[in-house]
């Protein structure tokens, strides 16, 4: 009996652990969101091309981009950049 009561209590802290991290990343969205809204802000604002449905799509595609690029893309770029994965991978300056 312990032990089911002990991967009850393993798997409730994964969907916790889950769930904090769904929160983070829809917090770090957000965030990004609103940073892009004010800069967009600054410039002019065209309704030709702002209600357009791929537009649309692009204002919340964009973002996320934005972070895979800066925290997925652009490391394994720099370590494949360094030898001896440089060799490895064909990378040439």
């Amino acid at each position: 009996m312990e032990s089911n009561n002990g991967h009850r209590r393993e798997a409730g802290h994964r969907r916790s652990r889950r769930s904090s991290i769904t929160r983070l990343f829809a917090t770090a969205t957000a965030l990004v969101m609103l940073a892009g809204a004010s800069a967009a802000a600054e410039g002019e604002y065209d309704e030709t091309y702002s209600g357009h449905p791929l537009r649309i799509v692009a204002y919340v595609l964009h973002p996320i981009g934005v972070i895979l690029d800066t925290l997925i893309f652009k490391p394994f770029h720099w370590i494949g950049s360094h030898e001896p994965i440089k060799t490895l991978v064909g990378q040439e300056d």
